[in-house]
């Protein structure tokens, strides 16, 4: 009877374990959500233009990822009412972390070309997909 008990018991755990999402998917989501949310905050008018990476090739994902996180420190509200969730948006995205492949990349952050604001998160937003 203990077997059986410890058998199921033991079936239930693995099954929910299998079950759970990975926080991987989960986190990128996020990451879109705030980069959707950034798009109607930001300043695109009068604002400093940014390096944009775009089809980055596998072995600079990592530097794309850099490149982006630069260039989220550079962005601004459009007022000041739209300050703390802007500053909220602005620390969830440096949490995001890229592991690095280890590969030599050739290209740099001031070799891509330059956009608005906008058009940079819409580059960050089709990487993170």
């Amino acid at each position: 009877m203990k077997r059986m008990i410890i058998f199921c018991m033991l079936f239930f755990c693995s099954s929910i374990v299998l079950t759970a999402a990975s926080p991987r998917p989960t986190k990128y989501k996020q990451i879109l959500k705030t980069i959707k949310k950034l798009e109607t905050m930001v300043k695109d008018k009068d604002a400093e233009l940014l390096h944009t990476p775009e089809n980055p090739v596998e072995g600079c994902l990592y530097t794309a990822v850099t490149c982006f996180k630069k260039g989220i420190q550079k962005l601004q509200p459009v007022s000041s009412q739209e300050n703390t969730e802007f500053n909220k948006a602005i620390r969830i995205m440096n949490k995001f972390t890229c592991r690095d492949s280890g590969e030599q990349c050739e290209s740099t952050c001031e070799s891509y070309e330059k956009k608005t604001p906008r058009e940079f998160l819409k580059g960050f937003a089709n990487l993170m997909q």
